[in-house]
């Protein structure tokens, strides 16, 4: 979103995927279709009930925590006949970071109780597939905005915003005066 990337990157090329997986998906290959990236940095807020809020964690496992076909035999969070596991692993770690299992779906989780993840997002999964299947590096760094509780919703309005900040001083540390 705008107001996670603020002004803090408009010297980068960036791209504004939009809110959920299917706008995520769609403006991510628009652009590789267009200009295939040599990098692909996924940045953007998430909640969490582990990781505590203004946290940036760097995630390299992602879970598609709304796809759910158990009912036909197929496991918690597997995509039928894709051949990929319930559990994605793509991505860039970064060691000094805290590490996380990204849970993406299209909704605003508010009552988070699921253990299988701890950072929850709308769009981190598709990116890193695709990333995935084009063979594109991929760096995702969440910034932790809410709890995914009854306060998620308060919480991620005033927090979304200092999410550029905090990525700029991970991503472009020399940009900043030292105190």
């Amino acid at each position: 979103m705008a107001s996670e990337a603020a002004t803090e990157f408009e010297h980068v090329n960036k791209l504004i995927c939009g809110i959920g997986k299917i706008n995520a998906a769609y403006e991510l290959t628009k652009l590789i279709h267009t200009n295939k990236p040599s990098l692909i940095i996924n940045l953007g807020s998430a909640g969490s009930n582990v990781f505590p809020t203004g946290e940036v964690v760097c995630c390299t496992q992602f879970i598609q925590r709304d796809m759910d076909v158990r009912p036909l035999g197929f496991a918690q969070y597997e995509t039928p006949l894709s051949g990929i596991p319930p559990v994605l692993n793509y991505g860039i770690e970064i060691e000094e970071l805290p590490h996380g299992i990204c849970g993406s779906g299209d909704d605003f989780e508010i009552n988070h109780s699921n253990t299988n993840y701890n950072v929850i997002d709308m769009e981190a999964y598709p990116l890193a597939l695709i990333a995935m299947k084009e063979k594109i590096p991929f760096l995702c760094l969440k910034y932790i905005s809410d709890g995914a509780d009854g306060a998620a919703a308060e919480s991620w309005t005033v927090q979304v915003h200092k999410a550029a900040e905090a990525f700029k001083k991970i991503l472009f540390p020399n940009t900043f005066a030292p105190l």
